[in-house]
């Protein structure tokens, strides 16, 4: 947002998607009581300045911000720290986006009976670029996925640097590649064949589309319909323009509607439903770990630039008050 204007439409603006931090005022629409809102109640939230034209008010970079009730989660106890908090919205979010465009049911229980008859567990959940923090989030949310005996998804794959294949092990990665070996197709699509297991479903959180293309493609069926696509790649980098078409490929930009009404119950469930169950029964943790850059405004830019360099399975935190 800051280098290339993304989603800004005017200046002066305030920028940034992620902030955790306490209710200080609710409006009259906004839901109260244990499982609601009101001043005091600590939250982790997901800015909606991108939908509101970047009008300043809606911008977390800065003390005080508006934002709305679908967009925030209670946090579940006392114990969790802002930093830590600050790191979850954006993060859960856009897998959970990715798995919605790919057409992956939120919940198996509501797939009617003769449906869940045909499902066999043999199809692997695929994240690229897992140290990233939406990927790590990534593997957390495709972990619960397999765990649901009722899906078809039996394993995560994942591709991270060497020196954070534990770490994505210890979220739920069955099997890590790394995804500089220049030989990293060859060995997902041997691993996936070696497991007896299929990859119709990719996330690319960061890294090279057409790598993800390529393992895809492998287990695309020769004899289904012309241009039918039957594998599917959830993109949160921006599409290459001059990005290749696989036939029975589908790669679509992670992003959510921009229908105001379907927006709200987007993030309702995703922020709301979705993170606060998990967080609460323990399914998911935030993930990375997150690094202070410094306490106050005057560290977000150089935070920002530190970012722009590029970290690896860190969350860049800027302390703005107590």
């Amino acid at each position: 947002m800051r280098d290339q204007g993304l989603f800004i439409t005017e200046y002066p603006t305030v920028v940034g998607f992620d902030m955790s931090g306490l209710v200080l005022q609710v409006g009259e629409n906004v839901p109260a009581g244990d499982d609601g809102f009101q001043p005091g109640t600590r939250v982790a939230a997901y800015s909606a300045s991108a939908w509101r034209g970047c009008a300043p008010d809606y911008g977390p970079f800065q003390e005080k911000c508006l934002v709305p009730w679908q967009h925030a989660v209670r946090l579940p106890d006392q114990n969790m720290s802002w930093n830590h908090a600050a790191t979850l919205p954006v993060s859960v979010q856009v897998p959970l986006s990715a798995w919605d465009m790919m057409g992956i049911p939120r919940s198996y229980d509501e797939l009617p009976s003769q449906d869940l008859g045909q499902l066999e567990k043999k199809e692997v959940l695929l994240i690229w670029g897992a140290s990233s923090s939406i990927g790590t989030m990534g593997v957390q949310t495709a972990r619960l996925k397999c765990q649901d005996p009722k899906s078809p998804f039996a394993a995560v794959y994942a591709t991270a640097g060497l020196a954070n294949h534990n770490y994505i092990r210890s979220l739920g990665a069955h099997r890590v590649f790394d995804y500089k070996d220049p030989k990293v197709v060859e060995s997902i699509v041997s691993a996936a064949k070696e497991d007896g297991l299929i990859i119709r479903h990719c996330f690319l959180a960061t890294g090279n589309l057409s790598l993800c293309q390529s393992v895809l493609k492998e287990f695309v069926d020769s004899n289904s319909a012309e241009g039918a696509a039957i594998a599917k790649i959830g993109s949160a980098p921006w599409i290459p323009a001059d990005a290749e078409n696989v036939d029975g490929v589908e790669v679509t930009f992670v992003m959510p509607s921009a229908v105001e009404e379907e927006r709200l119950e987007q993030f309702k469930y995703w922020i709301g439903a979705y993170l606060s169950k998990n967080l609460s029964n323990g399914g998911i943790k935030p993930s990375p770990e997150p690094k202070v850059v410094g306490k106050g405004l005057e560290f977000l830019n150089g935070a920002l630039d530190k970012m722009s360099e590029g970290v690896s399975c860190t969350k860049l935190v800027v302390e703005i008050g107590e």
